[in-house]
């Protein structure tokens, strides 16, 4: 018999109103009025090392860590200046879970939304093979379920071929609010695929649309390395006329803005209608001025991203940024995995966005 009191969620600092929301719709679900999030404590020493500690009982429970290692808003003190937590950081808190827990649970799953060093997913020459490891780390440490959200490439599963690894997509909720929030005419729009890696993500979007994909193809100075990358050259599109289209830019996330602006530049260049960017991680690395300033001349008409990564919050202000709640999905997918039911149905649900498109698109 499903026991409601085996479930208890480690939510570390760097995603507490994530974490809230996620415990609120657990109840909903359960109709139950109980605080799943066991307390926790993150020490920080002065020379920068830490520790936690779990404040309450977790014997025989099973444990979902929920983290967002793209939190730079986390700081300690560390020889009397203030240092920011990176991702490394965040990832090593992760990892001190598993040691206070000292194998006194049931199981423990991790969510980390925005998947450890996901851009560093494949070698290249002499590098690090970042992503691979950091999963191979999580499943020494005995994790049961790894829980990501548009991971950059889906292929960084092989790593841990044996292991429970799941990449959801946030796509029906973006669309939603797109339906809830846009006077668009679906059945004049194109999605397009800033590049050939998110070509399989941009698929998703226009087999729901009904639709038909359009890429652009990066060339790049493979003699150059500037901030980690080599610098775009040229910006090439393929794909159907858009010129009179609503264009809707399909990317995992957002950095600094630069390739998405002149993705979007080039787009109204050849006549698209409207411009709309969705990015499941919108990092503003770089601030936002220039997406600002694309705003402001027309060029974009509005970005969708979620809360699934932190953000400012006077950047969720920003007329042309639109932040889509998933804190449903997660408690969802916890809810299941708990119940120990399949993840199937929440994988490939498309009947509840694809009614509420029919009016749309007839």
């Amino acid at each position: 018999m499903f026991n409601n009191d085996n479930l208890r969620l480690i939510v570390l600092d760097n995603c507490k109103e994530l974490g809230e929301k996620v415990n609120d719709y657990i109840n909903k679900f359960r109709g139950t009025d109980t605080n799943y999030i066991v307390p926790i404590e993150e020490i920080r020493f002065n020379n920068g090392e830490g520790k936690l500690t779990i404040k309450s009982s977790i014997r025989d429970k099973d444990i979902y860590i929920i983290s967002d290692i793209g939190n730079y808003s986390c700081t300690y003190e560390m020889f009397g200046f203030t240092n920011h937590k990176s991702p490394d950081d965040h990832f090593q808190d992760i990892k001190r879970v598993f040691y206070a827990i000292r194998g006194h649970s049931n199981s423990v799953s991790v969510i980390t939304p925005l998947l450890y060093e996901s851009r560093q997913h494949r070698r290249k020459s002499r590098e690090s093979l970042d992503c691979a490891i950091g999963l191979q780390d999580l499943v020494r440490l005995g994790v049961k379920n790894i829980i990501t959200f548009d991971a950059h490439d889906v292929g960084i599963h092989n790593a841990i071929p044996t292991s429970c690894f799941e990449n959801f997509y946030c796509t029906n909720y973006i669309i939603s609010d797109l339906i809830d929030h846009e006077n668009i005419d679906f059945k004049n729009i194109l999605v397009i695929s800033p590049d050939t890696g998110a070509v399989d993500r941009a698929r998703i979007y226009a087999d729901i649309l009904r639709t038909n994909v359009g890429m652009f193809y990066k060339r790049r100075d493979l003699t150059k390395v500037v901030n980690g990358k080599n610098p775009i050259i040229e910006h090439k599109y393929i794909g159907d006329d858009v010129k009179g289209k609503n264009v809707l830019i399909v990317d995992d996330m957002i950095a600094s803005g630069d390739s998405v602006i002149e993705v979007a530049r080039d787009l109204k260049k050849i006549g698209a209608e409207n411009v709309y960017v969705t990015a499941t991680f919108a990092l503003f690395t770089s601030g936002i001025d220039k997406i600002r300033k694309a705003y402001e001349e027309g060029v974009i008409n509005r970005v969708y991203t979620t809360n699934l990564t932190y953000m400012r919050e006077e950047y969720k202000c920003e007329q042309w940024l639109k932040v889509v709640d998933c804190s449903k999905m997660i408690a969802n997918i916890i809810d299941t995995l708990n119940k120990g039911q399949s993840l199937s149905p929440i994988l490939n649900d498309r009947d509840e966005i694809l009614s509420k498109l029919k009016p749309y698109l007839k």
